[in-house]
């Protein structure tokens, strides 16, 4: 079995003959004009927006409006799929998606600036790369996603509260003297804890490729 609670997940078709229960639910899954993935792009559109604020005019205050922007769309998309029962694989798609593009804007452009040194970026990107690698890899053994670990959420969680911290410590302030301590605890806490996840991931991906057959053509998800 893998290191985690439970395999990666497949597709499933549905049962042959009569009526499918969660027939309407897949329907449901499949829709992209939602209230929550409208909320999702735009949160993207924001990323060079953002990236523009950083590293052009240095508006590092409009840049935080931004983010902050960012974070409540982050929190809006979730709780309206909720209520609205508008989960969609897209959305799916497009919330983390949209975490990662904000995550490494900053890291590019934090690097630019000597706000933290290149190695700290070249870490993270270089863990997301490798992962990506291996989901190549698990999709050709009919696997569609690998399960999200609670560490890579603490990690991205640890991420986002540092990145911004980092930006308000760039001054003179008080609170900017606070701000830098915080914010290099949130990021040392987050590289090390993505790093771990990343490691638990790639468990996952040799357990597939050792333990289940290669699909090809139209087996493939």
């Amino acid at each position: 079995m893998p290191p985690t609670d439970s395999a990666p997940s497949t597709q499933h078709g549905s049962p042959a003959g009569g009526t499918d229960p969660a027939g309407s639910a897949a329907e449901g899954l499949g829709r992209i004009w939602t209230v929550p993935n409208l909320l999702s792009v735009l949160r993207l559109l924001g990323v060079p927006l953002f990236l523009w604020l950083l590293l052009g005019p240095h508006a590092d205050g409009w840049a935080l409006v931004v983010l902050a922007v960012s974070a409540i769309t982050d929190w809006a998309d979730g709780k309206l799929a909720r209520l609205l029962n508008q989960y969609s694989r897209l959305g799916e798609l497009l919330d983390p998606a949209a975490d990662r593009l904000y995550i490494l804007a900053t890291l590019v452009a934090f690097v630019i600036r000597d706000f933290i040194p290149w190695w700290v970026a070249a870490l993270i990107i270089g863990r997301d790369l490798v992962l990506a690698v291996g989901l190549r890899l698990v999709r050709r053994h009919g696997y569609t996603a690998l399960p999200v670990h609670y560490l890579g959420k603490a990690a991205t969680f640890c991420l986002l509260y540092a990145l911004p911290m980092l930006l308000l410590a760039q001054g003179d302030s008080v609170f900017a003297a606070v701000a830098l301590p915080t914010g290099y605890a949130f990021i040392t806490w987050g590289v090390l804890l993505y790093l771990w996840s990343g490691v638990l991931y790639l468990h996952q991906v040799a357990w597939v490729v050792r333990s289940t057959p290669v699909l090809t053509g139209a087996a493939r998800p």
